[in-house]
């Protein structure tokens, strides 16, 4: 895994493909809290921050990107691929593929300056568009419009956000360093 500067790793993360992926990346400026656990393949931009308990799941045919500045809050669930629980077959992660039912599969991808809230989900092939909010408890399926707060299960636009203050404190950093 490439890795960028200024990373906090907690000892209790697990990276079951990332560990031994070369094109899997964590950028600079990088936090992840205890109890991370990532079966797919990850690139994470940087002033990226997990907080605890999330869980990025998905195997070898999933990926979970965020272009940077981004938070994903405690107990998160990002899905990458999901058996779709229908009468196409048996399901499981130990199911040998001639006898599995179909699965629905997808990077999961973060804009930048796109959040994640408290126990929320995202599941295959959703995208959070630039600052997108997806606010706690909240259940994603798909796309998302640029700066949006979306809530609920499934999430629907509540309103959108003015981008100024934060596109203007981007580029004060971006001079700073």
């Amino acid at each position: 895994m490439n890795q960028g500067n200024d990373i906090i790793i907690d000892d209790d993360s697990v990276f079951k493909i990332a560990r031994n992926c070369d094109h899997c990346k964590i950028g600079n400026r990088v936090a992840i809290d205890k109890g991370f656990y990532c079966t797919t393949h990850i690139i994470l931009g940087d002033y990226v921050h997990i907080s605890p308990y999330v869980t990025c799941v998905g195997g070898k045919e999933g990926g979970f990107i965020t272009e940077g500045f981004n938070n994903i809050m405690a107990g998160a669930r990002i899905v990458c691929v999901s058996d779709r629980f229908d009468d196409s077959g048996l399901f499981g992660a130990l199911i040998p593929e001639e006898f599995k039912g179909k699965q629905i599969k997808g990077n999961v991808m973060m804009e930048k300056f796109s959040n994640i809230g408290t126990n929320a989900i995202v599941m295959p092939g959703s995208t959070l568009r630039e600052g997108v909010l997806l606010t706690a408890g909240s259940l994603l399926i798909g796309d998302t419009v640029p700066w949006g707060v979306y809530k609920g299960s499934p999430a629907k636009l509540e309103k959108t956000l003015d981008p100024t203050r934060i596109k203007r404190k981007y580029e004060e950093l971006t001079k700073w360093t």
